[in-house]
């Protein structure tokens, strides 16, 4: 993917546990770009919804993605780039967040990888056990989508980097060390 003038809006997708907050996180600090962290965008009863064990609905998932979108064209809208986490699970789900300006970053990994990062993982809402049903609900992105894929095998700073190359974005601007 060629470097544009904007720099873009990066939503970094995948199933629980595949890294998104991690690597999210070391993308922000590198770049020096404003970032949302997804799970805290759901409202109160998704969440509560969730550390019961049971699997959100559709219906539960719309006004959080609205959030998240809105959040998305802010930042398009004013020029700025940013990142933001969110499973982006279903191509009908990445339909309310794409935009001009907007790159999905597919963290994949297989169920077993995955699964063993859930349950080293503590103070999450997400219960390990819904996992599988991540993994059901999971449409990867079509040649049609503006998307990189990358695999979770690698470090998560690795991973940073590989999307900082694949997307030849501007590290140089960052604040700080």
């Amino acid at each position: 993917m060629a470097k544009t003038a904007q720099q873009p809006v990066l939503v970094i997708m995948g199933v629980s546990g595949s890294g998104k907050s991690t690597v999210a996180g070391l993308l922000s600090g590198k770049l020096g770009w404003d970032l949302a962290e997804g799970d805290d965008l759901h409202p109160p009863a998704n969440v509560a919804k969730m550390q019961a064990g049971e699997p959100l609905t559709d219906e539960d998932r719309w006004p959080w993605l609205e959030t998240i979108a809105d959040w998305i064209r802010d930042h398009t809208t004013a020029g700025r780039p940013g990142v933001v986490t969110c499973s982006a699970l279903k191509r009908r789900y990445r339909d309310v967040m794409r935009g001009e300006g907007v790159v999905f970053v597919f963290l994949e990994g297989t169920k077993d990888k995955i699964s063993d990062r859930l349950a080293s993982r503590h103070g999450h809402f997400m219960p390990p056990a819904l996992l599988e049903s991540q993994f059901e609900a999971l449409e990867a992105p079509g040649e049609d989508e503006t998307f990189i894929s990358l695999c979770v095998s690698a470090t998560p700073a690795e991973v940073a980097q590989k999307i900082i190359d694949r997307l030849g974005l501007d590290a140089g601007d960052a604040v700080g060390p």
